[in-house]
């Protein structure tokens, strides 16, 4: 998913390898909260281990959020992790995968506060396609964030699997 997907693209996509902190009825009015001590402590871990990150930052939804979320943050590694790793605030980090398969993706350029309208749009042009979407679902942080990064050049790819 190196490529920019500007308009959505099914693809066969392999199974990947992932180190993730899982949150099980997260509070969505939190998640940012969440995803700053996942990535702290996770690379913290992996940095430890002498484990690389294989790929950009992700985010993986087990089921539709609603006021929670049931989501692993994470990312790629090309290593096994081992043992889980418990982190302050009772965060583990503990090894997982992305699984493969024939995926739809779109690729997001915009703010994070764009990705709802996206996800709505994507999933509208999959249904009137005819393809129906299965769990999980995912976004891939293509762009790191940081403070000198301009919203607008963000990508973010949206990923789900289809049928």
């Amino acid at each position: 998913m190196d490529e920019p997907r500007r308009e959505l693209a099914i693809i066969d996509a392999a199974e990947v390898t992932t180190a993730v902190i899982r949150a099980e009825r997260y509070p969505m009015a939190e998640l940012r909260t969440l995803f700053d001590a996942a990535f702290s402590g996770l690379f913290a871990v992996l940095g430890l281990r002498g484990i690389s990150p294989a790929g950009p930052a992700f985010a993986l939804h087990h089921r539709q959020p609603d006021d929670t979320v049931d989501i692993e943050v994470g990312v790629p590694i090309d290593a096994d992790l081992g043992e889980p790793a418990e982190l302050d605030g009772g965060l583990v980090v503990e090894q997982s995968r992305i699984p493969g398969g024939r995926t739809a993706v779109l690729s997001h350029f915009g703010g994070y506060d764009g990705l709802g309208q996206a996800w709505e749009a994507f999933l509208g042009e999959l249904q009137s396609r005819g393809a129906e979407v299965r769990l999980p679902f995912w976004e891939v942080y293509v762009t790191e964030p940081g403070p000198d990064v301009d919203p607008a050049t963000l990508r973010t790819d949206l990923v789900t699997l289809v049928e």
